[in-house]
């Protein structure tokens, strides 16, 4: 089980290679990315791995101020919170322009505006203890349980960035550690397990299109 420290280790690496990443990023904005997305609306969506700590954290504290009455823990792991998610069965036109709407509010300076954002929030994590509730949409959740789910998110969007960039995704190994360990439990919940563990051993190919999401 992976220690808050190594999650927030983690999560803290995961944001500074995107936020590094970024910086990098001249006149590639407009550039199609992933699907619909633009570059821009690409770093938009992958940003929302920090703004979601930060906006949940903050929800939670409102709920969180009567000690007798504490809130409830609904989503007990991170396994659990993409289980009640239903990622892929969502609107996919939404989940698109919620993206696109993540880019435009970068404004016209988005990468001093991804490290502004990267510096806030790893600041608040970085006084959190991860027994903290945070209130996300789908249910109240520890933020120890939540942040591997952001540390796979900077993870696997960073990875997409790099790629519709053109440079290596050089992914920091202790966010590719808890995002692979996250990858597998995800499988053996869906009971792609098996064919997963056969692949990673040169034992046989991946279907195509395969995922665990």
């Amino acid at each position: 089980m992976t220690s808050w420290n190594e999650s927030r280790a983690a999560y803290r690496d995961a944001a500074g290679w995107f936020a590094g990443t970024t910086a990098t990023i001249t006149d590639q904005w407009e550039r199609v990315a992933l699907g619909e997305w633009t570059v821009r609306d690409l770093v938009g969506h992958t940003s929302r791995s920090l703004l979601t700590v930060e906006s949940y954290l903050a929800a939670g504290r409102e709920v969180s101020v009567d000690p007798e009455h504490p809130p409830e823990v609904e989503i007990g792991s991170a396994v659990d919170y993409y289980g009640v998610i239903g990622v892929g069965a969502g609107d996919p036109a939404a989940v698109a322009e919620r993206g696109r709407a993540a880019g435009r509010a970068l404004g016209a300076e988005p990468a001093v505006s991804v490290a502004g954002i990267v510096g806030r929030v790893l600041a608040e994590v970085d006084r959190a203890t991860g027994d903290e509730f945070v209130l996300t949409p789908f249910g109240g959740m520890l933020l120890a349980d939540y942040l591997p789910t952001r540390v796979f998110e900077l993870a696997v969007h960073g990875c997409d960035l790099a790629a519709s960039l053109g440079i290596p995704p050089t992914v920091p190994e202790s966010a590719v550690s808890i995002a692979v360990h996250l990858l597998g439990d995800l499988a053996v919940r869906g009971g792609k397990g098996p064919e997963l563990l056969l692949a990673g051993t040169g034992r046989g190919p991946l279907t195509d299109r395969f995922s665990v999401l």
